[in-house]
Formats: structure tokens, C-alpha cells, sequence
């Protein structure tokens, strides 16, 4: 189901640079300030703790093995870039946090605790913020669900991709399908009212009725979002290796639809919406801040590997650890990618993103946007043919998918994308 090929059209990156334009972007503050210039306003922070267990065979996510010799000085690193962007952006009141990776739960529980509690010390956290970490099944112990009930943190997403042995072992996921309920149980019995499980698909030899028996487990538990994403062949993973190696065949498209499918009509009946492609949620508690990133909001990007956005400009922090923990300037990481502000690849991000989300795309908001580069009509002429392939509907005026939509959605970004870029 996934197609790249949109995605590869954004892919205008500057590479090389090890200067954060963080930096920059500190320094102008006071030149801002004095002529009455606006800085970015930042709701958001994503923290990356690239630390696992064991490295997942379909993962491309940046992670590594942890050996735990080198967890106190990855967490005071962290904790440096943490006050300097806190400072450049001026102690900003953040909407929300997403702490992910890796596994953040497997530091140890006074590193993670002295990690959480500088988060609140650096920034502005108010009882509304949404404040989510990513946890493993057998790393969520007493002792770290202490530390987050303690620390403000309110809502856990729990990586179970299978309720099936045969299926973890496939993925090389090294937890105990009963460790998911017990830790799932866990937090709900701490006080943890939001709880998100994250399920796979299409995992080679699974079955439908296999798939529709991890949904079901999963709806027994008390959990208000779910995230089940199709099992994708990322380049340079274990299992694109091992698939190229001809050791199994991926799972058939038509399987993978009825999958899909089945997905949709489970989380309907179990009171769920599905907000975006791949999430779905009780209405209320969907993540805020994957919403942020989908809405082109900006966000503050913390640890290595970590990526930020502020009004158009791009940037990734160094993927090495040892980089991560050895360079600093004036706190912050040094970076490998930046992209300077560009409307119309902001405008790539828009349809490529939005038109992902149930709200859709704003029909006039897109063409009065899309006319600014002289291609009003064709973007409108791409999206008829979307309406005419039955992927997308209009609706109070705004584009959507449909529920056949959803399996082109890729699609339908890639004909958006084309009508901008067609005179370049």
C-alpha cells in the first residue's frame, strides 16, 4: 500500500552542515525583538532516546543497542541541548511532548526522571499539555511507571505490533505478547486514562483471521487510541534484506486491503475514528502532537537524530551517538540535514500531510495557495480526477479521502505534488 514516490519528491535537502540553524535563529531574537519582528512561535517538542533492547528487523528509525555504559552521559547531553533551545525560543508553553525512539523506558529510572524533570524545568508545561512517552511491554516495570505518574507524564504509547508469537518472531520483537496486557493494565491502574497501542499488519504469512484476532485482543484492553500501520520494506532494514534474499514473500495487496478494511470496521464498532491513514482514536484523544507535525505546526527536536521544523525551516540533528554526546555548540546538536524556508515546498508538505488527516484539505485555502506559483488549475484538475477515481470526496469544502481513498492516499499526494511542481 505505501508508495514512496511522493515522498521522494520532498526530499530537497542541504547536506552536510554541522551548524544548527538553531543558532541562528537564537542570535536574530534581540535583532527581532527591536523591530518589532515576530519569532516562531514553538508549541511542541519531540525527545529521542535512541536506546533498544534489541534492533527490530523492519525498524529504520535511528536506535541502538544499549549497553547502558553510556546512558548518564547521553541524558546530561540531552539535558544541555535541552536549556539552550528552551532559552532561544524563550521558555515557550508547550501544547505537547512526545518522548520517543528507541525505547526511552529502558534508561534507568533516576536518568529518566532527571531527563522528564528538566523538560518541566526548561519549558512552560500547563495541566492541558499532552505529554506522551513510548514504551516497550517488558521495560514498563513498576519502577519506571513511578517515575512517570511522578514526572506529569499522561499518556503512554505502547509498542505491541503483535499479539502472536510467530508474528514477534518474524519481526524479531523480543517481548512476551501477555507482558502487552500486563503493562497496559499497569498504567490504567496508575492513573494513565490515555493509552495508545501500536499494531503492525501484513506481516509475512499472517492471515486475515490472524490480524482480526490482534484487533480483538487489543479492544479488550482499556486503550482510547490505536495506531496500526502496514508492514513496510524500509531500505537499509533487516528485513528488506532478508526479503530481497527471497527468505518470504510480502503479503499479497489484496490481503492487505481486506486487512485494512477489517481494521476500519473493528475500530468503528469499538467507538474509534480514524483521524488519519494509520490512527484511530476514541473522539477526543487523538495525538495532539503527531497532529502538529500533519498540520505543519513547529516543534522543538531534541537528541540524536531528532527532527524540527520551525516556519519552514527543516533540520536533523546528527544520527551518530558518539557525535551526539561529544559536539556541542553553545548546547545545541550539531545537525546533518537543513532546509531553509521555502513556500513552495511548504506547500509540498501541506498536500503531501493534510490531505492524510480526516479534516482534509481546505479547497479554497489550497487553490488561492496553489495560484501563487500559477497552477491553481491544475491542482484543482489533479483533484477532480481523484473525485472521478472515487479517492476523494468534497466535502464543506474541503477535500477528503474516502474510504478507497485511503489506499491511494500516497497516490493522491503524488497527482497534488505533480500539479505544483509541472513547471519547475
Amino acid at each position: 500500500m505505501k508508495d514512496d514516490t511522493a515522498f521522494s519528491l520532498l526530499k530537497q535537502r542541504s547536506l552536510g552542515t554541522s551548524k544548527s540553524p538553531i543558532i541562528n535563529w537564537a542570535r536574530s531574537k534581540d535583532d527581532k525583538a527591536e523591530s518589532n519582528q515576530s519569532s516562531p512561535s514553538v508549541s511542541s517538542l519531540y525527545v529521542h532516546v535512541p536506546f533498544c533492547f534489541h534492533k527490530c528487523h523492519y525498524c529504520d528509525f535511528y536506535s541502538i543497542v544499549d549497553r547502558q555504559d553510556r546512558q548518564e552521559a547521553f541524558v546530561e547531553r540531552m539535558i544541555r541541548e535541552l536549556h539552550a533551545q528552551s532559552d532561544a525560543a524563550s521558555n515557550p508553553t508547550l501544547d505537547t511532548i512526545f518522548i520517543g525512539g528507541g525505547t526511552p523506558t529502558l534508561l534507568a529510572p533516576h536518568l529518566l526522571r532527571d531527563l522528564l524533570s528538566n523538560i518541566e524545568h526548561a519549558f512552560s508545561i500547563t495541566p492541558a499539555t499532552e505529554w506522551t512517552i513510548e514504551s516497550n511491554p517488558e521495560t514498563f516495570t513498576e519502577d519506571i511507571c513511578d517515575v512517570l505518574v511522578e514526572s506529569g507524564v499522561n499518556r503512554i504509547s505502547t509498542g505491541a505490533q503483535s499479539f502472536n508469537s510467530k508474528h514477534l518472531k518474524a519481526l524479531e520483537r523480543h517481548h512476551d505478547p501477555e507482558s502487552v496486557e500486563r503493562s497496559i493494565r499497569r498504567a490504567k491502574a496508575a492513573g494513565f486514562d490515555r493509552l495508545s497501542l501500536d499494531l503492525i499488519y501484513g506481516i509475512p504469512t499472517q492471515t486475515l483471521e490472524e490480524w482480526a484476532d490482534d484487533l480483538k485482543r487489543a479492544f479488550e484492553l482499556p486503550i482510547d487510541h490505536i495506531s496500526a500501520y502496514a508492514l513496510t520494506y524500509e531500505p537499509n532494514t533487516a528485513m528488506t534484506a532478508r526479503l530481497k534474499r527471497g527468505e518470504f514473500e510480502p503479503t499479497p495487496d489484496e490481503l492487505e486491503v481486506e486487512m485494512y478494511n477489517h481494521t476500519l470496521q473493528q475500530i468503528r464498532k469499538h467507538g474509534l475514528d480514524r483521524y488519519e491513514v494509520s490512527n484511530h482514536a476514541i473522539k477526543g484523544s487523538e495525538c495532539k502532537h503527531n497532529l502538529a507535525y500533519w498540520q505543519g505546526k513547529n516543534w522543538l527536536a531534541i537528541g540524536p537524530s531528532a527532527s524540527g521544523h520551525l516556519d519552514g525551516m527543516r533540520w536533523k540533528n546528527t544520527p551518530r551517538l558518539d557525535e551526539y554526546i561529544n559536539t556541542s555548540e553553545d548546547g545545541f546538536a550539531p545537525i546533518c540535514e537543513h532546509e531553509s524556508p521555502d513556500p513552495r515546498r511548504t506547500l509540498m508538505d501541506k498536500m503531501m500531510l493534510s490531505v492524510r488527516i480526516s479534516d482534509g484539505l481546505d479547497r479554497s485555502q489550497l487553490l488561492e495557495e496553489s495560484e501563487q506559483f500559477g497552477c491553481g488549475k491544475r491542482v484543482e484538475s489533479a483533484m477532480t480526477l481523484c473525485i472521478d477515481q472515487g479517492w476523494v470526496c468534497l466535502e464543506n469544502n474541503h477535500w477528503k479521502l474516502t474510504d478507497e481513498g485511503y489506499h491511494f492516499a500516497d497516490r493522491v499526494a503524488r497527482e497534488l505534488i505533480g500539479a505544483l511542481i509541472e513547471d519547475e
